[in-house]
């Protein structure tokens, strides 16, 4: 464990997936084609107190969708790259953007579409019920599955390791 948290205590950027991870996968469809996902609040939380830690989030999706959009507007998530089938030259671009290196940057996936970026990072991260072949190429593993707090796990892991996650914490007790 030590080891992932020297790993995690690097990170500069963060970048999540979001079908499979942001939530549970699934992809749901009403009569008239309007696509509906369902996110989970405490992911939401955890993305904006590793914001306020100095981490940068970005998301990187295969699929487009209005709901991810408005999800990540109302997160203060700027950096979203939408309906990238090749995910890597959206970390390529997004990386420069921000003058980050591959070591300082943190993936969480759940499919082998995330494995060109995850073999690339810093810190990999699976998330609980992600592809065998991730999971097995990831640094760790969360103790949640997409959409059921994931996201929550890793950002806490990070905080903790970058020592501010009590700071984060402690405002709710003060």
């Amino acid at each position: 464990m030590q080891d992932i948290l020297e790993k995690a205590s690097k990170i500069k950027l963060i970048i999540f997936d979001v079908d499979g991870v942001l939530t549970d996968g699934r992809l749901i469809f009403g009569d008239d084609g309007q696509e509906y996902k369902a996110f989970h609040s405490r992911d939401g939380h955890g993305m904006k107190m590793l914001k306020k830690s100095g981490v940068e989030v970005g998301i990187i999706t295969g699929r487009t969708s209005k709901v991810v959009e408005h999800r990540m507007a109302n997160l203060g998530i700027e950096h979203v790259y939408q309906g990238k089938e090749e995910k890597l030259p959206a970390f390529e671009e997004l990386i420069e953007t921000l003058g980050v290196q591959p070591h300082e940057v943190a993936y969480v996936g759940d499919d082998v579409v995330d494995l060109p970026i995850m073999l690339r990072v810093g810190l990999a991260v699976a998330v609980a019920d992600a592809h065998e072949l991730v999971i097995k190429h990831s640094h760790w593993q969360t103790a949640h599955g997409g959409g059921q707090g994931a996201a929550r796990d890793v950002c806490e892991l990070i905080m903790e390791a970058r020592g501010t996650l009590k700071t984060q914490l402690q405002q709710y007790l003060d």
